[in-house]
Parts: C-alpha cells; structure tokens; sequence
C-alpha cells in the first residue's frame, strides 16, 4: 500500500479532463457528458425448486451529452441542421413527389460517423483513454429551459444512440495515434502489437 502513495507517476483518471466534438459542436461547447455503459441480458431457466441464469447479449445504453448554447456559432440552429439532414423535413416543405424521410445511414453520416469522447493526460500531450461510439446518432434533443428567475447560460440536452463503442486505451497506441485530433498518444502506453 505505501507504493501507490509514493510513486510519484501514479494518478487516477480525472473527470474533467476530456474533449469530445461532433459535426458542428465545438469542444469548448460541451459541458458533460456519460461514458458509455452496458447491460447483459439474461435467459432464466427454473428447474424444481432452483433458477438458473445465462447471460445473452451486450446491450450498450444511450448516451447523454450536456453542451451551452452559445449566439455564435449557435448550438441551435447546428443541431436543427443535423436532423434535417437525416431526411427530416418540416411538414409544410414536404415534395408530395419525392417526399424525404428519416434514415440510419443519413443519420450516421449528418453527425460524421464516429464520436470519439477522448479522456486526456493532465498536461495535454496525451490520450490515456478513449471511447469510439459506432454508427451514432441524435435520438433526442431538449433545448434547454428559460426562466426569468436564472441568469444562468441555457443548455442543450442531446441523447446519443449507438450501435456498440470500443474503448482505446493507453496501451492500444496504434489506435490512439489515429484519433482524429489528436496525433500524441500517452508517454507511457505500449503497443501491444509488438
């Protein structure tokens, strides 16, 4: 026990060092947001006075992000602009000859594929951890609340939907290396390929 108090290279993950962006949303604009998380589901067999359970599939929950909505560029109007380009269009703009709808692949590709939410190291060299959420896309927005009562800044509230993530950590270098924004990886990873 007294190693890890005196070992000046050990530090725990902190939870307000990470950058996260989509299409449109900024860093600087995100305020919170959940780690990925998932449940396993169970099959439950009963036999004479006895259960006995299975475990069946990964199911990956939802995210929930927390981002300010700034005047400019305005939060808004970027994310309007994204679900609009998953084929959602406004009842009164609707081609009665070629009317749009809704798809998983636009709605993949109006986010930008992938979200990376990247956790970093405190001098900012380094990724130490990283989720990549696969085929994500917006299932809900709530563009906050106004209040006379509040001075405070207004947020927007966006639940993400995913397929499954794959979590990078330090010691997946290679993978590190090609994050998108971020070409450094952590001093102290290894490659795990070699």
């Amino acid at each position: 026990m007294a190693g890890f108090w005196a070992d000046a290279v050990t530090e725990p993950k902190r939870a307000y060092r990470w950058v996260m962006n989509f299409r449109g949303v900024d860093q600087w604009m995100m305020k919170k947001v959940n780690k990925p998380s998932f449940t396993i589901t169970e099959s439950e067999h009963s036999f004479l006075n006895y259960k006995f359970y299975y475990p069946g599939r990964v199911e990956w929950s939802e995210i929930t992000c927390t981002l300010v909505d700034p005047i400019q560029p305005d939060a808004s109007a970027t994310l309007m602009k994204i679900v609009r380009d998953t084929g959602y269009v406004y009842p009164d703009d609707i081609n009665q000859d070629a009317p749009l709808t809704i798809s998983k692949r636009k709605s993949i590709a109006a986010i930008g594929g992938s979200i990376f939410v990247k956790q970093i190291d405190a001098d900012g060299n380094g990724i130490i951890e990283a989720w990549e959420l696969k085929n994500p896309w917006i299932k809900s927005v709530n563009f906050g609340e106004l209040s006379y009562e509040d001075d405070g800044i207004v947020e927007i509230e966006v639940v993400l939907r995913y397929d499954w993530a794959r979590l990078i950590d330090s010691s997946s270098k290679g993978r590190i290396n090609m994050l998108p924004g971020h070409p450094k990886i952590h001093p102290n990873a290894v490659d795990p390929i070699k």
